[in-house]
């Protein structure tokens, strides 16, 4: 899931990926919301905050919004980087290692937060999770050439929209049958990563309510047993 790439890939294994790791944004995504009332990896909408507080003349809050999308790109900035250094030394495993770092981030985010207490825990939070949902989206857009995005739910609704339109013609005989399969597989695809982010995201804010910023830790070793797993699996790369 986290190891093969380009050709050696397969639908099944976009499937594992997306339901997993949007599982993973949904979760971080709602419970931040439920936090401090900003999501960590909508960029339409933080884009979208950002014009309007402009164009109020609201500079230190759109300051904030543009800080958001800032440090998103940089998470995907970093995530790419670090990929590219990987498939230059053909060390395959390289997006085991990204989400690794997504996974001991949560874990260092949730200690931080629950011990040390920082002077502002909103904004350390939302800030932190959107680097990281940065780095996770990148991960998953470079391993599946662009078939899956795990925080992206606008571009996944557009596309079942599309699959279901390809469908429909299919069925007035308006596109050739041979293609259904192709479109089955990916209305597939993109109707788990829509799913799975929504139970994701209502786990997440049940897990905020029974662990508090516990929930970080708890998410971050899921995402670090996940990886490790995939390592281990494939210890010959």
């Amino acid at each position: 899931m986290l190891i093969s790439t380009e050709n050696l890939r397969n639908n099944a294994a976009d499937t594992r990926l997306a339901c997993t790791l949007a599982a993973v944004a949904g979760a971080l995504n709602t419970a931040a919301f439920e936090i401090v009332g900003f999501f960590s990896a909508n960029m339409t909408g933080n884009v979208s905050s950002l014009s309007d507080h402009l164009a109020k003349g609201n500079f230190a809050s759109g300051i904030f919004f543009l800080g958001i999308v800032c440090v998103f790109i940089a998470g995907s900035v970093f995530s790419t980087i670090l990929i590219n250094a990987g498939r230059r030394r053909n060390i395959r495993a390289v997006y085991v290692f990204n989400i690794l770092i997504e996974g001991v981030s949560l874990i260092l985010l949730g200690v931080v937060e629950i011990w040390l207490r920082p002077p502002s825990p909103g904004i350390t939070l939302i800030l932190s999770l959107s680097f990281l949902m940065g780095l996770q989206n990148a991960v998953v857009t470079r391993i599946s050439n662009a078939r899956v995005r795990t925080t992206h739910i606008s571009g996944t609704s557009t596309d079942i929209g599309i699959e279901l339109a390809m469908l429909f013609d299919v069925v007035r005989r308006k596109e050739s049958p041979k293609e259904t399969p192709l479109y089955l597989e990916r209305l597939r695809l993109h109707s788990f990563t829509l799913v799975s982010f929504l139970i994701g995201g209502i786990t997440g804010i049940w897990l905020f309510h029974l662990l508090g910023y516990g929930y970080l830790i708890f998410i971050g070793a899921s995402v670090i047993m996940l990886a490790l797993h995939n390592l281990l699996k494939n210890s010959s790369i």
